[in-house]
């Protein structure tokens, strides 16, 4: 463990030392060659190949049947719509959110309820834990050198849960992304850290969302138009679908509900420019499309609280990647 420090492996947390034996179990177990490039980052000009996933799955602490989960994640963060350069290099710190849906999460444990980010689930925290090694031992987004994150979050460790599929009312997101549900997927997402928000008065979708939409109007890159990804624990999940309502009326609820007068955001230095006529009836939205929010539901049963994760810079410089998960 200590000659993995010295070489400048870990993320600062101990790490598995990386065995032949470990490694191999872990390639067999995702049927892949050592040499198999599983992904390439035209920024880095780096090519990723299996057994570099391996090694780096293993260090983080990861089972042999988390590696299709893993390999799934990382041809994520390589594919060109998730834009590698800008969320692995960014002074804005952003985190790789892992959204684990279909069969394999509930196989292997990965946690979309209670304390869904925080400690005492294996696969959350050693799923995540390996994409973030393979960024820093392969891609080269080390602190301090390429990843120059001003105050990065502790998302950057390991950002991982999965849709609780089995109390929503609602589609899962990867068949809303065009899968089907017997199938499993990760969804990837340049992230900032999670905003908790709580409403423990309103009994109605239109309340709870209410609340929401005005904790999100003036959060991330208010000017940047990212993704965002809402995730809605036991009770909130429960009070809106108890209204009728479905995951797309709640994108469109806090499309338009989320927008901020031109005058505001230059009030606030958030646009730049002088106040002109108009400005405070001329509206901008937070998001380009309803369809960039990523509702989950996940969390615990109890509790009036959910959250909002605002995504890094832009759509356009970084989309939401959903990749199957191949056994």
């Amino acid at each position: 463990m200590e000659f993995c420090f010295a070489q400048g492996w870990s993320d600062g947390l101990p790490v598995v030392p990386p065995t032949e034996d470990k490694v191999r179990a872990l390639l067999e177990a995702a049927r892949l060659a050592p040499t198999q490039e599983i992904g390439f980052v035209a920024h880095r000009a780096v090519s990723i190949t299996a057994e570099k996933v391996a090694i780096n799955a293993v260090l983080a602490g990861c089972r042999p049947e988390y590696m299709p989960i893993v390999v799934a994640a990382v041809e994520g963060i390589a594919d060109p719509r998730w834009s590698y350069h800008g969320p692995g290099t960014s002074t804005a710190g952003a985190g790789v959110l892992m959204i684990v849906n279909g069969p394999i999460a509930r196989e292997l444990d990965v946690n979309a309820g209670d304390n869904l980010f925080g400690p005492g689930w294996r696969a959350n925290l050693t799923l995540g834990r390996a994409v973030r090694l393979v960024m820093r031992n392969v891609c080269g987004s080390r602190p301090g050198t390429l990843d120059r994150g001003t105050l990065g979050h502790p998302g950057k460790l390991s950002y991982v849960i999965a849709e609780n599929e089995a109390d929503s009312p609602w589609t899962p997101l990867h068949v809303e992304r065009g899968f089907r549900a017997e199938q499993s997927t990760v969804t990837v997402m340049a992230a900032e850290a999670p905003r908790q928000f709580y409403n423990q008065l309103s009994n109605t979708a239109e309340g709870v969302l209410t609340t929401l939409a005005d904790d999100m109007r003036i959060s991330g890159n208010v000017m940047g138009q990212p993704h965002y990804c809402v995730v809605l624990a036991g009770e909130h999940m429960r009070t809106i679908a108890g209204d009728g309502w479905d995951k797309k009326r709640i994108r469109q609820f806090l499309w338009e509900h989320t927008q901020n007068s031109h005058a505001h955001l230059k009030r606030t230095q958030r646009m730049s420019g002088a106040l002109q006529p108009g400005d405070d009836a001329r509206l901008r939205p937070l998001l380009v499309s309803p369809d960039d929010i990523l509702v989950v539901a996940a969390g615990g049963r109890a509790g009036a609280f959910s959250c909002y994760i605002p995504g890094w810079s832009s759509v356009r410089s970084s989309q939401a990647v959903t990749k199957e998960v191949k056994r």
